[in-house]
């Protein structure tokens, strides 16, 4: 069986544990090759398990986020880590855009070119065969989300073309381009559900009013995961400032999101190979490929 090489880009310490974390855990088990890229040092986040809000932490926050990133990736498997080396621009309530209310040096008043640059450099030396970011509204409002969408796509574009960025090393082109999100309006309703036969409480109330009810749904590819749920908690509480572990994303058990919604949902943004879809794998239509099959 091929093995393969999936890079996740995400804008925080912490993203990378909440959206696709268990399909990575999954396919570093079965032997592919995951990275992250980080793009950001998450400085400005807030510490938002109450445990955690103890003397000395907000003095080291820089190298405990980092700490929590090293367990937490360690936990799903990942072993190639690389940071973009930008300043967190701190979430905005709101945000449309205006920069000029962040930080000047922040992640997303960064100069496009440089930062696309950057991570053009990375594709190109590590060569990934797919390249997993988020949608073009970031997947919510935070300023390095959609910074991050800004960077990844256009740095998928880039990294093939040996006239952009001839400095960065030989060309080298990632076959297909995904959009990860942590849930889509089906999942909140099927979970949702659940809770109310359960008598649980749901999470996921007023996250449902919020949505638009037309809006389509845009997943193209489903990875099977409920085997990986548990590793993707172990993740998430890693991140031991940011993640309460009495918080909204454990009022769901693992199990029963394993019985009713076992799947991490992706949007297929571009591809240079060809696939069918629905898919049920990051890396679809590559077997064909190798071996000749695109043409």
């Amino acid at each position: 069986m091929p093995t393969y090489h999936a890079m996740f880009v995400h804008a925080h310490p912490d993203d990378e544990s909440s959206k696709g974390a268990a399909t990575m855990a999954r396919y570093a088990k079965e032997g592919h090759r995951i990275s992250v890229v980080t793009c950001t040092d998450g400085m400005a986040g807030d510490i938002l398990n109450p445990a955690m809000d103890r003397p000395g932490i907000t003095e080291r926050m820089h190298e405990v986020r980092a700490e929590e990133l090293e367990r937490a990736l360690e936990i799903l498997g990942v072993t190639d880590h690389f940071w973009l080396g930008y300043q967190d621009s701190g979430y905005v309530k709101g945000f449309d855009g205006d920069g000029s209310v962040l930080p000047e040096d922040c992640f997303y008043n960064a100069p496009l070119d440089e930062a696309v640059e950057r991570l053009v450099r990375i594709v190109r030396a590590e060569r990934p065969d797919v390249l997993v970011t988020y949608p073009e509204d970031g997947g919510y409002p935070h300023p390095d989300h959609i910074r991050c969408h800004d960077v990844s796509a256009a740095a998928f574009d880039a990294a093939g073309d040996p006239a952009r960025y001839p400095d960065a090393g030989p060309a080298w082109q990632p076959r297909k381009l995904y959009y990860v999100g942590a849930f889509n309006r089906r999942k909140l309703e099927v979970l949702h559900r659940a809770c109310e036969e359960r008598g649980l409480e749901s999470p996921f109330t007023g996250w449902l009013e919020r949505l638009d009810p037309d809006e389509p749904d845009r997943t193209t590819t489903s990875v099977h995961v409920a085997d990986f749920l548990a590793l993707r908690s172990q993740a998430l509480l890693a991140h031991a400032t940011q993640i309460d572990p009495n918080g909204h994303w454990f009022k769901v058990p693992d199990e029963v999101v394993a019985e009713l919604y076992p799947y991490e949902d992706f949007e297929l943004a571009r591809s240079h190979v060809a696939t069918s879809l629905p898919e049920t794998s990051l890396f679809a239509g590559l077997d064909e490929a190798v071996s000749g099959g695109d043409g």
